[in-house]
């Protein structure tokens, strides 16, 4: 669906929740139309099912816009397109459970789980980073398995810190800066995320896989001074 966003956007959306395909459409669509470099087209942004555009109506009309749209959208299934070339795969030491993440016992009960299923099925899954939004940086990856389909919190959480891991409805978010969530801290990691001295303040992008694996506090301590908290990173071919 392509619809007007305003004076100067359009919105294509590929679902109205969150899906696998869905998601790979919008990271394969903002990658086509970044290397398409249309005149006039002045912002490109993936969401979690959706591509942003922002234009300047000066240079490129709305009506314009939209059949160039049309016309790429119907040049493939963009549900099964190819993911953008570039992505990493990301092994992050985490700390689950004890009193850096105290909500894990309580995430696992809601999803129905023991402690050690929960720590278990967290840190072997591979998610993708769906979207990056809310605070600089920030990730949004995916999906868990069907177990962590789980509701927000009723009540906020008043902090939780700089590289804090939380869980709710299938999704796992990092935190890039200290915030309020109403999300369950259940992993706690040194992952630097927001990285404003640099070149790339965004270290994590769209498309880049991550994986949360279990290490113990000493371990995740090491690395306080490490900007890519002890990951290990790789280049998906």
């Amino acid at each position: 669906m392509i619809r007007a966003a305003g004076l100067d956007g359009v919105l294509v959306s590929f679902g109205d929740h969150l899906s696998e395909p869905a998601n790979r459409a919008a990271l394969a669509l903002a990658a086509a139309v970044s290397r398409a470099d249309i005149d006039g087209i002045e912002e490109c942004a993936p969401s979690l099912v959706s591509v942003f555009l922002r234009f300047d109506p000066l240079h490129l009309g709305l009506d314009a816009l939209i059949n160039h749209l049309e016309s790429l959208l119907s040049d493939r299934d963009w549900y099964a397109a190819p993911l953008p070339e570039g992505r990493r795969f990301i092994r992050v030491p985490t700390v689950y459970g004890t009193d850096l993440a105290p909500q894990l016992e309580e995430a696992a009960q809601a999803a129905a789980l023991s402690v050690e299923e929960a720590v278990a099925s967290l840190s072997k899954a591979r998610v993708r980073v769906q979207t990056i939004g809310f605070a600089p940086g920030q990730p949004y990856l995916g999906l868990l398995p069907d177990a962590w389909d789980i509701p927000r919190q009723t009540a906020l959480t008043k902090a939780v810190p700089e590289g804090a891991l939380v869980v709710a409805i299938r999704q796992l978010v990092l935190f890039s800066v200290a915030n309020p969530t109403g999300w369950r801290h259940v992993g706690q990691t040194a992952l630097k995320l927001f990285r404003p001295e640099s070149d790339t303040p965004f270290f994590l992008r769209p498309g880049d896989e991550v994986q949360f694996v279990q290490a113990s506090p000493d371990v995740v301590a090491r690395y306080a001074d490490d900007p890519d908290g002890g990951a290990e990173i790789e280049v998906i071919r």
